[in-house]
């Protein structure tokens, strides 16, 4: 079962789990492709005593290579990532009838409970998998992992992706809304700052309608944070490059912060018309930084501005 918590088995059948969820086989290629770049990163030596003190054999090493390429991630309807294999196969929602019918749907699996129904026989999600690919990774690193693995993944992947499970969810989770906000963060910049200023207000304002008293939503506060300093600003780790892409919402004309990174401190300064980075203090090797393509090496004490279209 997948971050989805509405589908745990197949229609019809009492037999619990999903085959081939979507979100769990590419994470788990990308898993695989990370260790073995672990190992290529250190010198021979100390690769040897790491794969000895951890009792990994050559023949183990080649089987993660092997299965980081023939994972199985299904589609249907010309380029959608099934959230599971025979996703395809499950009934359409009625959506427009039960908001008209009940107004706030977020719990809909509690709804069809009531009405002696199942969520697991319709294209309705709490929270989207496959749209937790879109909020972890970039674009960049999604096609270099769908083409490792095999599948084609052109510009138009995304935003098709996005559209369709986004008239199928009903954003039952706090969570939802921030993955939302990231994944729209691009192409729709009203709408996922939407989505930020619920998520913002889960627990103010209780907007699940009395789960706050049992527990605050303390993934919802990180990811907020998270969304400030990582997907508005483009902040992105590739290749030993800090990369940065900002698109900031209109309501943002002005965000700063702080970032430790690899052991140096720098100060960025975000606005619609540039970015600014000083390097404030660190070890004494240079940092680079990535935007529009181009790699740029930083010392301490120096700062750059990147203009912006």
């Amino acid at each position: 079962m997948g971050p989805d918590e509405f589908h745990t088995h197949y229609p019809d059948t009492d037999t619990p789990g999903l085959n081939n969820n979507a979100y769990t086989n590419v994470m788990a290629a990308w898993v695989l492709r990370c260790a073995s770049g672990v190992l290529q990163l250190l010198d021979e030596k100390r690769r040897e005593e790491l794969t000895e003190v951890l009792d990994i054999e050559d023949e183990e090493l080649v089987r993660w290579e092997e299965i980081s390429r023939k994972m199985f991630v299904p589609f249907h309807d010309q380029g959608i990532i099934s959230q599971f294999e025979g996703y395809e196969n499950l009934k359409e929602f009625d959506w427009e009838g039960y908001r008209e019918k009940y107004g706030d749907i977020q719990r809909l699996d509690r709804i069809l409970e009531a009405e002696d129904d199942d969520a697991n026989r319709y294209k309705a999600s709490k929270q989207a998998d496959v749209l937790m690919l879109f909020y972890l990774f970039s674009s960049e690193t999604l096609q270099d992992l769908f083409e490792h693995l095999g599948y084609p993944f052109d510009a138009e992947t995304i935003p098709r992706n996005i559209n369709y499970y986004m008239q199928r969810t009903s954003h039952g989770s706090t969570l939802s809304r921030m993955v939302h906000s990231w994944v729209l963060s691009r192409s729709d910049r009203e709408k996922a700052w939407k989505f930020f200023k619920e998520a913002l207000h889960s627990d103010i304002d209780d907007i699940q309608g009395g789960t706050t008293p049992e527990g605050i939503h303390l993934g919802a506060m990180a990811g907020t944070v998270d969304l400030m300093q990582r997907c508005y600003t483009g902040l992105d780790i590739r290749d030993q490059v800090l990369w940065l892409n900002p698109s900031l919402p209109q309501e943002l004309s002005d965000t700063r912060l702080r970032l430790r990174y690899r052991g140096h401190w720098l100060s960025l300064r975000f606005t619609d018309e540039k970015i600014t980075v000083s390097f404030d203090r660190g070890w004494f090797q240079p940092v680079c930084i990535g935007f529009q393509g181009e790699v740029y090496e930083m010392v301490e004490g120096e700062t750059r501005e990147f203009k912006l279209a």
